[in-house]
């Protein structure tokens, strides 16, 4: 194991000593390769650098007290990116191949897998580019394949801890029949400005209302939305929100515990209503909110007690990360070993 100070580590990139690879042409997938190498050799015509055929993945492995290493629901993972494939044209991955490449690129970077008890995980990033050359508008011929990894700490440098949102109707995120409910890149580039004028104000990050009437909340920046109410979890329901996986399981969970669960649109106007509320993603699992500053308006929702996370937020936060790690026992079938 690498003699890294983990609990210490930034939410970030850092180099770990293998990559897995694998090229989609003359119609068919290839091989698995491995590289040690950071660098993609890329066609300057790819369509990845000119139309956006660009999509990928988040995904964390978790050593548990026993020192098995586990992953969390890759198969959620390969759907998702299957469907962002079949939205914007690119090769889809067979299931078999996905998993291989996940697993494989673990085993050869386990000297970079977080101790248990660190707060730190191991990240997961399946990339899938278009690699060959166009100059029309149209899709690629051939497709790159990555899957690089590397440790990570808190999504925010808070940690499970709340923090304060921007809500601006300032900026779109996508487009109300785009690609918002599929992961590639486009979006995160369309979110730029918003976060970074979230931070220049000091804020941990932005929430989008719906592009179409500026009524509904949307994403959460790089996460999704929900609120708590009445022993209710209440999370919005919109074809421009990207289907989290974090987001699923809470809804197991929270029904598993007794909450009443709502997946529907929320009206701006029910954030004053919401006892809890928070933003949740593989990143930050479960980021609480306890301010959300509307930039229209000048109106201040506030969440939680003294600071703290509100008691259903810390109880789902509690439940999932114990069943990633292997303290809770896994229902669900969630996990798989890294044998």
């Amino acid at each position: 194991m690498k003699d890294l100070k983990w609990s210490e580590l930034p939410f970030g990139y850092l180099k770990t000593d293998y990559n897995i690879r694998c090229y989609y042409r003359d119609g068919q997938w290839g091989k698995l390769e491995t590289s040690s190498s950071e660098y993609v050799p890329l066609h300057m015509a790819a369509t990845c650098l000119h139309y956006g055929q660009e999509a990928f993945e988040g995904m964390k492995a978790f050593q548990g007290k026993d020192g098995k290493v586990r992953v969390f629901r890759w198969e959620e993972n390969h759907k998702r990116m299957n469907r962002s494939a079949h939205g914007i044209m690119m090769a889809e991955l067979p299931p078999e191949l996905f998993k291989q490449a996940i697993f494989k690129a673990i085993k050869m970077n386990m000297d970079y897998v977080p101790p248990y008890g660190t707060g730190a995980a191991l990240y997961i990033r399946p990339l899938l580019l278009g690699s060959g050359p166009q100059i029309g508008v149209k899709p690629a011929a051939e497709y790159l394949f990555i899957v690089f990894v590397t440790p990570v700490g808190p999504y925010f440098k808070e940690g499970f801890s709340p923090v304060e949102f921007l809500l601006t109707e300032e900026f779109d995120r996508a487009a109300p029949q785009g690609t918002g409910n599929i992961k590639v890149g486009g979006n995160y580039a369309a979110s730029l400005r918003a976060m970074k004028k979230a931070h220049d104000t000091g804020f941990a990050n932005v929430l989008f209302l719906d592009s179409k009437e500026k009524k509904y909340i949307d994403e959460a920046g790089p996460a999704n939305f929900f609120g708590i109410k009445n022993n209710t979890y209440v999370t919005p329901k919109s074809p421009t929100i990207l289907p989290s996986i974090t987001n699923m399981s809470l809804c197991t969970i929270a029904e598993e515990m007794g909450l009443k669960v709502e997946r529907r649109p929320i009206p701006k106007a029910e954030l004053a209503e919401f006892e809890e509320a928070g933003a949740c993603g593989t990143a930050a699992v479960i980021s609480p909110i306890k301010r959300i500053y509307d930039d229209s308006t000048g109106e201040n929702f506030n969440y939680g007690q003294d600071g703290k996370p509100g008691q259903w937020s810390t109880k789902l936060y509690k439940h999932l990360q114990g069943i990633q790690y292997g303290d809770i026992e896994d229902k669900y079938a969630w996990i798989a070993f890294v044998e």
